[in-house]
């Protein structure tokens, strides 16, 4: 091949050259697009901020300690949640506002069913006065301090209308509420009323309610019957008050005087 040749071979090289470098030069200043499928899900939504558990932990946590608690305690919500609302609730409710889970638990179970329970259904005062009335030999306040929300305020006002006599038993502390009949109420002259004051009592109330009897004088309460119902009840007494005064000790000698509630109308 003579050097002719050889130099125009060469110019051919160098055109076809440049033109390849030209069209990828043309290709490249283009912008790129990447074929989508067409079933290609689309891109995924911004994430949201993380939800926090934190509140419902607690409620957790606090729902887990109410029935790790002992009996009593659950007895108690469940006990607060009737007494407030006076209203009456399934297990599921129950549940829902005290978090006691009362089917799951039969000890809470057994307790609700075995706890002393209003024995009347009352509505207000004048119901419960017609009720004291109807026991002249006295009517237990534990039998009625659940019947509503205001009932030991409604004894009291019974008690400073003169309507009823609310005292304490000297043993177990019980709270009775008698019924002040009206028709009993008569004039006793100063001797007599000084006389009575005077004569000496029993300590125990059943030894009264005995002395009592054997003077042919039924009493008008029943002092050892209700300490069995007591018993049964799972009634505790009462602590007794501490007195600023001096106390009545053993050698304290009990009369009449130191129930000067009972003779109050008798003063005139």
């Amino acid at each position: 091949m003579d050097l002719k040749d050889s130099l125009s071979k060469f110019k051919q090289q160098q055109e076809r050259c440049q033109s390849s470098l030209a069209s990828i030069a043309a290709s490249t200043s283009k912008p790129k697009h990447r074929a989508q499928p067409v079933n290609a899900p689309s891109a995924p939504a911004r994430p949201q901020q993380p939800v926090k558990f934190s509140n419902d932990t607690e409620r957790l946590q606090h729902i887990n300690l109410i029935r790790k608690s002992p009996v009593g305690a659950q007895i108690k919500l469940v006990i607060e949640l009737l007494y407030k609302t006076r209203q009456a609730f399934t297990a599921e409710q129950i549940n829902e506002h005290t978090y006691v889970d009362i089917l799951g638990n039969k000890a809470v179970l057994d307790s609700l069913k075995n706890n002393p329970k209003s024995k009347h259904d009352l509505k207000g005062k004048d119901q419960l006065l017609v009720l004291v009335r109807k026991y002249p030999e006295g009517l237990a306040v534990v039998e009625v301090k659940d019947a509503y929300p205001t009932v030991l305020e409604d004894l009291q006002a019974l008690k400073a209308a003169g309507e009823v006599w609310l005292l304490s038993n000297m043993d177990s502390q019980e709270d009775i509420v008698y019924p002040n009949d009206p028709k009993s109420k008569i004039k006793v002259d100063d001797d007599l009323k000084q006389l009575f004051r005077e004569m000496e009592l029993p300590r125990d109330m059943v030894d009264i309610e005995k002395e009592l009897q054997k003077n042919g004088i039924k009493p008008m309460t029943n002092t050892a019957k209700r300490r069995a119902a007591a018993q049964i009840n799972g009634v505790q007494p009462k602590a007794k008050p501490k007195k600023k005064q001096r106390e009545i000790t053993r050698r304290t000698k009990l009369t009449n005087a130191h129930l000067p509630e009972l003779f109050q109308h008798l003063n005139t």
